[in-house]
């Protein structure tokens, strides 16, 4: 088994949803679900990082461990790289970085990200992807694209639809051509500590900026992103107030 830590970042501003992290869930903090998905994967350690003393009086009453990080931080990333610094890890031990608002993630994609990560070494990140089954999703430019190598390591992502099937779409306006695969990418990521600790370092680049995709800043810099495809996507994490309705209902407390 691969032995990872899973980092939660959790803060409590939130334009649409204030207070996210603490909203309640069949009788518990969301952040608190968050951790129970993560504890029922091979994880060695879990941490809920935040910058918010409400967040880690929760934590501290929920029996949850917990980071107090800065609240300045640009990006989760930058969170991480804090984490890892607190936590004192070596350059080659992995952390995987599990949103705070995904209360139905499957620990199994937590494992399986980690364990990937490990299995290459030539990489400095791994995450997943999706096949696109229709056009709609791949034109949609709040759908990230990913293409990738014949080792599974990306090429590039981007929010306009790539690879540009050229003379297919110049002749087809609905479909999708059937000779080639196009991928969704999934946003939950494995890091290796030494990545993070040069990633805080760079500053934003040029196609990062452009895309507003931060995983292009690694790219900028020569770290090689290794991409697993799953065959199912997991549920939507919680933006909106119904996406919070919808999380309720589905793991509303049994009568």
């Amino acid at each position: 088994m691969t032995d990872f830590t899973v980092i939660i970042p959790a803060r409590y501003a939130s334009t649409r949803l204030p207070g996210k992290p603490l909203l309640d869930i069949a009788g518990k903090p969301m952040v608190q679900h968050v951790v129970e998905r993560a504890r029922e994967s091979a994880a060695t350690a879990i941490y809920v990082a935040t910058d918010d003393q409400r967040i880690a009086t929760a934590c501290e009453q929920a029996g949850i461990a917990y980071l107090m990080t800065a609240a300045t931080h640009p990006s989760g990333t930058d969170r991480l790289a804090e984490c890892a610094q607190i936590l004192d890890l070596d350059d080659e031990q992995i952390i995987v970085n599990v949103q705070g608002d995904e209360p139905l993630l499957p620990p199994k994609l937590v494992d399986l990200v980690a364990t990937n990560l490990a299995l290459h070494p030539e990489a400095g990140i791994a995450t997943l992807c999706e096949k696109i089954h229709d056009r709609a999703t791949l034109m949609n430019p709040n759908a990230v694209k990913v293409v990738k190598d014949e080792a599974g390591l990306a090429l590039y992502f981007s929010r306009a639809p790539i690879p540009w099937a050229r003379d297919f779409f110049a002749e087809n306006a609905e479909t999708l051509p059937e000779t080639y695969d196009y991928y969704r990418h999934i946003g939950i990521y494995a890091y290796r500590v030494g990545f993070l600790r040069d990633f805080v370092n760079w500053g934003s680049c040029m196609l990062e900026k452009i895309e507003a995709l931060e995983q292009l800043r690694a790219m900028w810099h020569g770290v090689a992103i290794h991409v697993d495809v799953v065959s199912q996507a997991p549920p939507p994490g919680v933006d909106t107030p119904e996406d919070l309705e919808l999380v309720r209902q589905l793991l509303q407390e049994p009568k």
